[in-house]
């Protein structure tokens, strides 16, 4: 089985909670696991999402190969993945399941293969929570090819934006994300302060360097299919590092 990188870092998805996408073609590409039997060593992860269960992303997650995860831009990318069973009997026919990318899996972290890892680039390649995993494959296969296509992830409820950082640095944990799951760009405006755009620090975490506490704030966040929503006036003046923000807002493909 490989082994994903864990901190800071992670992928994941809920089974019945995504919605396939209008495309209909397959990719090619392979599967492993890690975390034990009942995932629980996928917390934490590339992402940043920290406990999966409590950020609402479950163990039906995968860590990512360098040639899917973009330097974190695929974070929280839903994918529906089936065992290509015209390639090995150690598929389970007739199964499929949605994961949500939480992690990375880099090179060479992987039990070595023809070609140096199972994770190099530009191998697509996903390293599965266990339970996920033996959805569709026998346990002592280790690893098996598969078929796989991004989907749209539907989620409940807004987009969330946890606060984190310290004095004049504010460093933004977008979750929750609906839609392709993952974001292109970011913005946030202070009562007192013109739009001020974030870039990308790690995995789905945003970053600024701003005097804004004490300021009420609102977000602008892209999807990356293009689609943009503005949640003005989310966060009071009185939020604090640490606080979690709940939006009425979600994309919608």
């Amino acid at each position: 089985m490989a082994r994903s990188m864990l901190a800071p870092f992670v992928i994941l998805a809920a089974a019945g909670c995504f919605l396939p996408a209008a495309q209909a073609w397959w990719y090619q590409g392979t599967a492993t696991f890690y975390g034990g039997a009942d995932g629980s060593g996928t917390m934490g992860g590339a992402c940043g999402y920290g406990n999966l269960y409590t950020s609402g992303y479950g163990i039906n997650n995968a860590a990512l190969s360098m040639a899917l995860f973009n330097d974190g831009a695929s974070c929280g990318q839903c994918y529906l993945i089936t065992c290509d069973t015209s390639k090995s009997k150690m598929c389970k026919p007739g199964t499929s399941i949605t994961v949500t990318a939480t992690n990375l899996c880099p090179p060479n972290w992987a039990l070595p293969s023809d070609n140096g890892g199972w994770c190099n680039t530009p191998r697509p390649h996903f390293d599965m929570s266990q339970p996920a995993w033996e959805t569709l494959a026998i346990y002592r296969a280790g690893i098996v090819p598969v078929l796989y296509q991004q989907v749209r992830c539907s989620k409940m409820g807004g987009i969330r934006f946890t606060i984190g950082g310290f004095n004049n640095f504010e460093l933004v944990l977008i979750t929750n994300v609906g839609g392709p799951g993952s974001v292109r760009s970011v913005s946030l405006k202070g009562e007192r302060t013109d739009w001020i755009q974030l870039s990308r620090n790690w995995g789905a975490n945003w970053q600024c360097n701003a005097p804004l506490v004490g300021q009420g704030l609102s977000f602008s966040v892209t999807s990356t299919n293009g689609q943009t929503l503005y949640m003005y006036n989310l966060v009071p003046a009185w939020w604090g590092f640490g606080m979690t923000f709940t939006s009425n807002q979600q994309f919608g493909y």
